[in-house]
């Protein structure tokens, strides 16, 4: 049976396919995939058994329950400073379907959007499904891999419909503050561009700074789609809930998409969301502070390995190592300590071409776990 040539034109993932490698071995310890040891808080457990029980097992509206629409919201004015009601609110299958209805909504074929890179590679898929062009921008270690205004407004061009961007950032940590993103902003109201902002690990952010939403800034609202997802918050991967906040006539527009695409998110998941942002928020920051740690345990590590220097990322929970004192590649690299030491990890240029020379590491194990997988490494490529 033939498959559409849209379909054989994405390239695989380079993170799922290393996470693939590694079922082949025992004993293996994973940097690899970005998901968290912690359980989903029990309060959020508790409110999907009951949920079940009280009959949210049927259609509910394809823009979402509205007592999770306003919880988003209201935690959307209150932690972030959005202003937005629920009706601004799209719940949807998490943040990935949610880029991708934010994508078809907003850009037709031959439209381009512009990238900051190394990045998530998912996002050049969602973008290229719709036939739009993704433009990637390249970032910097010597920046700290902080996209600037200025590498932005280079790239635009009359095809220019939107900028993405994703702070903090998978794969590289990096945080936009409110200076950098100010300066964005400007940038996207001068050419009429909508900016995307995917923020997911708004709550994974260390050293003491706080997180900056660019639609909260003023003037922002009507020219920013704020993408997010309860996964990493409030360690739910795998429930499979994000949202969008939008003007409310682009917003109309995606949920009819989402309709078309598979009606509403599960109900009763729905209600156990809405707790989770209703809910004590202990747990959330119990995870930040454990992140913080984390961090702080598997770069220092990093930085006592041959071969291997590494910044301290400012928020999500990812490393990006610089490798090329190693004398490999990324791709070289990452084969080598899983077939020798059983060690997962990403080869930087799957989240791009300016990723080589680099490796992503997740430290959402167990502090015990990152132990072990730096003496793993540290085995193989000897001590500074």
């Amino acid at each position: 049976m033939k498959v559409s040539n849209k379909i054989l034109s994405m390239p695989p993932s380079g993170i799922r396919a290393m996470f693939a490698m590694a079922e082949k071995y025992d004993n293996v310890i994973s940097f690899g995939l970005g998901d968290t040891a912690f359980p989903t808080p029990p309060n959020v457990i508790k409110a999907v058994q009951n949920a079940f029980e009280d009959g949210y097992t049927h259609y509910v509206s394809c823009q979402g329950l509205k007592m999770l629409r306003e919880a988003v919201a209201k935690k959307s004015r209150e932690f972030n400073g959005i202003d937005c009601s629920e009706d601004n609110v799209h719940i949807a299958f998490g943040a990935g379907a949610a880029l991708l209805l934010t994508f078809f909504t907003l850009v037709d074929p031959g439209d381009e959007v512009i990238v900051h890179a190394p990045c998530f590679p998912n996002y050049l898929q969602y973008i290229g499904m719709t036939g739009a062009v993704p433009v990637v921008v390249e970032t910097y270690e010597k920046d700290r891999f902080r996209v600037t205004p200025q590498a932005l407004e280079a790239a635009i061009t009359p095809r220019t419909r939107a900028i993405l961007i994703n702070s903090p950032c998978n794969p590289t940590g990096a945080i936009l503050e409110k200076e950098d993103l100010e300066k964005i902003a400007q940038v996207a109201v001068k050419h009429d561009l909508v900016i995307v902002s995917d923020e997911p690990y708004e709550t994974i952010i260390f050293d003491g700074k706080k997180h900056c939403s660019i639609a909260s800034l003023p003037g922002m609202a009507d020219h920013v789609i704020t993408v997010n997802s309860l996964s990493k918050t409030y360690a739910m991967t795998g429930w499979r809930v994000g949202y969008i906040i939008a003007p409310v006539a682009v917003r109309e527009q995606m949920t009819l998409l989402q309709e078309a695409m598979g009606s509403n998110v599960t109900s009763a998941v729905q209600v156990a969301a809405a707790e989770a942002l209703n809910g004590p928020q202990d747990a959330v920051w119990e995870m930040a502070r454990a992140y913080e740690k984390r961090r702080n345990i598997l770069v220092d590590g990093l930085n006592s390995i041959k071969g291997i220097s590494c910044l301290m990322p400012g928020g999500s929970f990812y490393a990006f190592a610089n490798i090329r004192k190693t004398g490999m590649t990324s791709d070289a690299l990452a084969h080598m300590l899983l077939e020798k030491v059983q060690v997962v990890t990403t080869p930087g240029n799957a989240f791009g071409d300016c990723g080589e020379g680099y490796l992503r590491l997740v430290f959402a194990q167990e502090e015990a776990t990152i132990e072990a997988g730096l003496e793993r490494i540290r085995s193989i490529l000897g001590s500074k």
